[in-house]
């Protein structure tokens, strides 16, 4: 089947809702390929870090996502995140970039930059792009799309797990407050707000495995492909 035959896979979901372990695994079912834009607005908020630049100032940030050297490499189930030439992949999933993430997409022209980067990406189809408005904004007319959510409350006990997990101290009830403070500022910035798009599928991954859900998205996909 040509590339430009096979859907586009949009899915969208709140912070830890496990949004984008289930694009990598669904991508690698289908031999599609994996983009995660949530990395790109974590490099975004590591390189402005990294060069003086404030989280608060739009130009300076807009300038920094325009020029992102940013790609992804092949490793396994999920790619590397090679900004300038270094491997940052795990500076980018610290709790400060979970917050700098959050920051930087509130600003039009972060937002402008990757987005046109994503489509450019996914032009021939064949991708699971996941992100906080990939249905919504940045393909709308994307045939197959998700929405991937859980409880406040599930997802803090996931993300507390995987910090532990990475030897980090955490504080359960603190993760849990930072986990519902960055579901605020995403739905109700400006620009791109988080929320559900109309034809999107609503999978609740509470109770469920990751094979489950993947079951489930796979299926959806196979019918989109002969649409």
């Amino acid at each position: 089947m040509a590339d430009q035959e096979r859907p586009i896979v949009a899915i969208d979901g709140p912070a830890g809702s496990g949004k984008s372990t289930v694009a990598r695994k669904l991508a690698q079912r289908l031999g599609y390929v994996y983009i995660d834009t949530g990395a790109m607005y974590r490099s975004v908020a590591l390189v402005a870090r990294r060069s003086d630049v404030s989280w608060n100032d739009s130009d300076g940030l807009a300038r920094v996502a325009r020029n992102l050297d940013l790609r992804f490499e092949p490793d396994g189930e999920r790619p590397k995140v090679v900004v300038g030439g270094n491997d940052v992949s795990l500076e980018i999933r610290s709790p400060e970039m979970d917050r700098g993430s959050s920051e930087v997409s509130r600003w039009p022209g972060v937002r402008e930059a990757l987005v046109a980067k994503q489509r450019e990406l996914a032009e021939h189809g064949g991708v699971v792009m996941e992100g906080r408005d990939i249905g919504t904004v940045v393909f709308p007319h994307a045939r197959a799309k998700f929405f991937v959510t859980a409880t406040v409350a599930e997802r803090a006990r996931r993300r507390t797990a995987e910090l532990q997990a990475r030897g980090e101290t955490v504080d359960p009830a603190q993760v849990e407050a930072d986990v519902a403070e960055r579901d605020r500022r995403d739905m109700e910035r400006e620009h791109s707000p988080l929320c559900q798009a109309e034809d999107a599928v609503e999978v609740v991954t509470d109770g469920l495995t990751i094979e489950q859900v993947i079951d489930r998205l796979e299926q959806a996909v196979r019918e989109r492909e002969h649409a």
